[in-house]
């Protein structure tokens, strides 16, 4: 499956689980495929539903999503804003960023969004309590190469195109109004703030409110499938156990960046939960019995981690030397 990498950047975006996603719902028919947490859009933009309503509290990101739909923002004019800012942030040293952030925070373009988002510190998404853009620069003043331009280019046309060929509706809004919209013939993807973990999102993300998620999707009739985190080294979600505990579990192992220390990336267990039977599902007893019994939590194949060149070679040499003469 060929994946479309949106042009907006966020921690947590589905790029790499979106195959793992698309194979669990390919026989499932539906009216509306729904998403009150949209994020980048990068899973509904892969999925490419014929119908689609796409939610999120972030007025910024379904701005420029709405842009792109009424074309107001083309591919052009991405190519020559990013190629004008990059300019001026690499004269000024990275100096520039502050000015467009603190331009957006007064102004709200979609243009300067795109640019934060692609020239921020570790492609976090983070707003203060008063709504305002506050991640720092990523100290690459010559961020905006030419070859990185082309790419975020041709990123917006590609998902303008994909929105052109459906019928797809973008709301600011937040998820609870979204759940009331929901049918029972639709199909419904969420994405929420993963409980239990640090999250930089445009709010917060309470029990409450999981559980507020949780009834509104099971009172709406329709099929859902809900993205969250099963496990790391550290410890479990219980909540799927609790909260969840009525929907089926599968689980993947995925090498997840949530922040910027290196202490903060680590392999974790990736879940789905749901309403029906996926691909790769197990009851959601099951998947409590094998964390009890300390059995493999995978569902999905174990993931194979290439060793880096250097390190292979260096793994070799230990073992030439530890190797007895003849």
């Amino acid at each position: 499956m060929k994946i479309f990498v949106p042009p907006m950047k966020s921690q947590g975006i589905k790029t790499k689980l979106v195959d793992w996603i698309s194979s669990n719902i390919q026989n499932i028919e539906y009216d509306y495929w729904i998403e009150p947490f949209m994020g980048t859009g990068v899973v509904a933009f892969n999925i490419r539903p014929k119908k689609a309503i796409l939610c999120d509290s972030n007025p910024h990101l379904i701005r420029f999503y709405n842009a792109i739909k009424y074309k107001e923002i083309s591919s052009g004019m991405v190519r020559k804003y990013l190629t004008n800012e990059g300019q001026e942030l690499l004269k000024s040293n990275g100096e520039y960023y502050y000015e467009v952030r603190k331009r957006f925070n007064e102004e709200g373009n979609p243009l300067d969004f795109l640019f934060l988002s692609r020239s921020c510190f570790n492609g976090m998404m983070r707003f203060n309590r008063k709504g305002g853009f506050n991640v720092p620069f990523c100290k690459k003043p010559n961020r905006f190469a030419q070859a990185l331009v082309t790419k975020i280019t041709n990123q917006v046309e590609n998902i303008a195109q994909i929105i052109q060929q459906g019928d797809y509706i973008f709301k600011n809004q937040d998820f609870q109004d979204t759940l009331k919209e929901i049918m029972p013939d639709d199909l419904v993807y969420s994405d929420p703030p993963y409980i239990g973990r640090h999250v930089d999102y445009f709010d917060s993300w309470s029990e409450e409110e999981e559980i507020l998620l949780r009834d509104g999707l099971i009172n709406s009739g329709a099929k859902f499938i809900l993205s969250t985190w099963l496990s790391n080294k550290y410890r479990t979600n219980n909540y799927i156990f609790d909260i969840w505990k009525e929907c089926s579990v599968a689980s993947k192992e995925h090498f997840y960046h949530i922040g910027g220390k290196e202490i903060n990336r680590n392999a974790v267990y990736e879940a789905l939960l749901s309403n029906m039977d996926l691909q790769n599902s197990i009851s959601n007893s099951e998947m409590k019995s094998r964390i009890d019994l300390n059995d493999s939590r995978l569902t999905t194949n174990t993931i194979k981690y290439k060793i880096p060149k250097q390190l292979s070679l260096s793994l070799e040499e230990q073992r030439r030397l530890k190797k007895p003469a003849l």
